[in-house]
């Protein structure tokens, strides 16, 4: 953006960007997934930073990314963190099933409350 700016201080940086009309945060992510049609490229523990210039916000994400297949996360051990376990308690509360039962309903409707419920009643 800047030619030569490697010998810049960060503060004259910062102070210079803001004279522009542009805040910049970074962001406390945990984790970032970009999802392509054929795959999800996951970013475990990134760097982000957050760029507003006069409403336009742009998004950096340093880190190497890990690719993993779409819809892996329908497949085997992984189905489990898709589906929230508070969900899980209320389709099993409402509907006196297990909560085995629930997850199961709630899998199959791709996390959707309503249509589980409904199976389960």
């Amino acid at each position: 953006m800047f030619g030569g700016g490697g010998g810049l201080d960060p503060r004259k940086m910062e102070q210079m960007m803001k004279q522009m009309g542009i805040d910049v945060d970074e962001l406390d992510a945990e984790e970032v997934i970009i999802r392509t049609a054929d795959h999800d490229l996951v970013f475990s523990d990134p760097d982000v930073t957050k760029m507003d210039a006069r409403g336009q916000e742009t998004y950096q994400i340093i880190g190497s990314p890990e690719e993993r297949e779409r819809g892996a996360a329908d497949e085997g051990g992984d189905a489990d963190a898709a589906i929230p376990d508070d969900d899980v308690e209320i389709v099993a509360m409402r509907t006196g099933a297990t909560e085995d039962e629930a997850r199961e309903a709630l899998e199959a409707h791709d996390g959707d409350l309503a249509a589980a419920v409904e199976e389960l009643e």
